[in-house]
């Protein structure tokens, strides 16, 4: 193939069919832009380096300019030139002397390297004047992708939401100090599918990995003039190309090969998807796609002066989802990732700004119904992270169906009650509950909170449990970014110990924890080394630490610790049908559940109040299967009565093994001596309905969520 010789069709191509996609002899090239006068392809050499010749986009309609280019093969690598009004207080942009990324391109060449020339307005001065530099010979440059992959009987798994254990894991951190990677592939998707990476996920029991962002990113400009990165990778600049630092080739088929040995493993794979804004920033950021392309379609502008953004996500500038044609990008996208690539569901950063209309958020608005109408999306596992910095932008259990969503409640309040705070026991009973006040309504499901301890952001649970205050400085910012409501206590120690008495107070609560985490109704999530008892060095904003910080320390792993947590996904998953009910009551099929005080009585209003009390049972009863009776103690060494007689001890997070079964040296009835810091689970056979029963209280405080006796939540409404 040579470019040079390569000319539309002006009688051929297709408009509806956007991006540069192959067809028929030749790839048809379709870019939307309703403010352009004039759009240009510039076509580059094989190593993308040299513009080699551009093409005017032959036909326009309805603001997509498009055309035919016969002899155009797969690999070849191109970009755009757009043309029209640079008049930046009414919004426009254009500046035809910078090269910018195809929105659609499946695959990338080369990488950003940071210069002036890639801003549309001369640096340090106006932003009203333009800077008419090339940008292109600083710019990675969009290609043509090869669309063919033998997929055999792959298909996504669509596993049930009931029987789902997200692990929340980053393709280079997770890794990149594993021994038994190949280390040429570390940080790659060829590693993430390799034996070792999917052999400790089936040990531990998860069933689904959530991958932090894999779309193409630009490294910040201040951090790599600081020497460090964009990690996360939260600042996407193309919604249908992989980051190529994940790619050991420029092949994008290696991030389908790795979702089919995943599948072929059982495991779902779920991508943490930034739609709500991009790496171009406010007016003063570089001009690098949709800028460029049409300023005022793809961006929400102040209307008070379209010159400025209307940013709601505190990255400088938010996609104007109202925009049909910008909707239809993100939708294009995620279709794209579901169909060709059989990825089984996302997780949407700050969905709260997907949600926005313009009286504010609208859980009935265009992006939120193109969803639930898509036959595709509808039909895999859609996460929102339910907020953003605008304002109203706070809406834990403000989604609709089918959307599960992050649980911060169940996060802060978990960590509380552990941590011995005052009066938690409420809130700890609405969180194992699964948060039915915030999810119980508009006929959601009970696996619609997404439970979890620690994420990405934040510190991870050992760092909760070591150290009482944040340790950015490494970030470069002198420890002023990241939050400091950590809800966390060092134990008696700031940071690592030598002293034995520490480490194993801090082990006993981390394994109450994650025993609170996998015993409480809603999915739950585990961050990747949390299993292990990974550590930040107290960092609870690593976005830009790629190194060490931040990568999972596989040779450090506390082995103690990840049997302890394989052994609590086993035990969710044999007990599934209590702790993880599709449905609140009083669903016929979920348990009838029950409150219980350590002295043997069912909770009262006196006891739900009481500030000091730090232990709890709760009892759930399912027509034809044992009971199950979970008791979590925060507090000291107490004793806890046991309502009747004929329990057995299945669950003790202080054991080595914490799954137990006492069956052998008989029932345990009556008062049982629970130890301080831990989480214990009882079984006895199942009871007819409405037999005579030794339990005291008649149905011991029943609440079914909504009874009398129900946990009050008080400003956690």
């Amino acid at each position: 193939m040579d470019p040079t010789a390569l000319s539309f069709d002006p009688r051929a191509g297709w408009p509806d069919i956007l991006g540069a996609r192959v067809w028929g002899d030749g790839v048809n090239f379709a870019l939307f832009s309703d403010h352009a006068e004039r759009v240009e392809l510039c076509l580059f050499d094989a190593d993308g380096k040299r513009e080699i010749k551009r093409l005017d986009m032959p036909r326009q309609e309805g603001g997509i300019w498009f055309g035919h280019l016969p002899g155009a093969k797969a690999g070849l690598a191109y970009g755009y030139r757009v043309h029209g009004p640079f008049a930046p207080e009414e919004g426009h942009r254009f500046n035809p002397a910078k090269l910018l990324l195809d929105p659609y391109a499946m695959a990338m060449r080369g990488y950003l390297q940071w210069d002036d020339a890639l801003f549309g307005y001369p640096v340090g001065g106006s932003d009203l004047s333009q800077d008419t530099r090339d940008s292109a010979p600083f710019m990675p440059k969009a290609v043509v992708a090869d669309p063919v992959f033998e997929w055999d009987r792959d298909a996504i798994l669509r596993l049930p939401w009931s029987e789902t254990v997200i692990y929340e894991a980053h393709v280079k951190g997770l890794t990149m100090r594993h021994p038994g990677v190949v280390q040429a592939d570390r940080g790659t998707f060829r590693a993430l599918a390799s034996p070792p990476i999917i052999d400790h996920l089936l040990k531990l029991g998860v069933t689904t990995i959530e991958l932090l962002p894999i779309h193409a990113i630009v490294q910040d400009r201040h951090l790599v003039d600081q020497g460090l990165s964009n990690y996360w990778g939260y600042n996407s600049i193309g919604f249908f190309a992989p980051n190529r630092t994940y790619l050991a080739t420029e092949d994008v088929r290696e991030v389908r090969a790795a979702v089919k040995r995943f599948h072929e493993a059982g495991i779902e794979v779920i991508l943490d998807v930034v739609y709500n804004h991009t790496a171009e920033g406010n007016e003063l950021g570089p001009t690098l796609s949709f800028r460029g392309i049409d300023n005022r379609s793809y961006y929400l502008l102040s209307q008070e002066s379209p010159r400025h953004g209307f940013d709601t996500t505190g990255t400088g500038n938010t996609l104007n989802m109202a925009h049909p044609m910008v909707l239809r990008l993100v939708m294009d996208s995620l279709r794209y990732w579901v169909e060709a690539v059989h990825v089984d569901g996302f997780r949407f950063d700050l969905a709260s700004t997907l949600g926005r209309e313009p009286d504010g958020f609208e859980r009935e608005g265009a992006f939120f119904n193109a969803i639930r109408q898509d036959p595709v999306l509808s039909g895999v596992k859609l996460i929102a992270e339910p907020w953003d910095v605008g304002e109203g932008g706070y809406q834990v259990g403000g989604f609709p169906w089918p959307f599960r969503e992050w649980n911060d409640k169940f996060r802060d309040d978990t960590r509380a009650f552990w941590r011995r705070d005052p009066g938690m026991v409420p809130k700890i009973a609405d969180r194992l509950m699964g948060s039915p006040l915030q999810f119980d309504h508009s006929h959601r499901p009970a696996t619609s909170s997404i439970n979890f301890l620690a994420a990405h952001d934040g510190f991870t649970l050992w760092d909760t449990l070591s150290y009482n205050d944040k340790h950015n400085e490494a970030n470069g910012e002198e420890n002023r970014d990241g939050h400091s409501h950590n809800l966390s206590d060092n134990m008696g120690a700031e940071g690592p110990t030598d002293d034995a008495t520490i480490d194993a107070a801090r082990l006993r609560r981390a394994r109450a924890m994650l025993g609170s985490l996998m015993v409480s109704r809603g999915v739950p999530m585990l961050l990747a080394g949390d299993e292990m008892g990974q550590t930040q060095g107290g960092n609870n904003n690593a976005y830009c630490q790629d190194n060490e910080t931040a990568w999972i320390d596989w040779p450090g792993a506390r082995e103690d610790l990840r049997d302890t947590v394989a052994e609590l996904i086993a035990f969710r998953h044999a007990w599934r049908g209590h702790l993880a009910p599709a449905a609140f009551p009083p669903n016929a099929a979920a348990p009838v559940s029950d409150w219980w005080h350590p002295a043997g009585h069912g909770m009262t209003e006196a006891d739900w109040n009481d500030g000091g009390l730090c232990c709890v049972g709760l009892r759930h009863r399912l027509a034809g299967q044992p009971e199950l009776l979970i008791v979590a103690n925060a507090g000291d060494a107490c004793t806890f009565t046991l309502p009747g007689t004929g329990w057995r001890h299945i669950l003790d997070t202080t054991r080595d093994s914490p799954r137990c079964d006492d069956a052998t040296d008989g029932p345990t009835d009556g008062p049982m001596d629970l130890p301080w810091q831990s989480l214990h689970a009882f079984a006895r056979a199942d009871r007819a309905e409405g037999a005579e029963t030794s339990d005291g209280a008649a149905d011991g405080g029943q609440t079914d969520d909504d009874g009398a006796d129900a946990p009050e939540e008080g400003s956690d409404a």
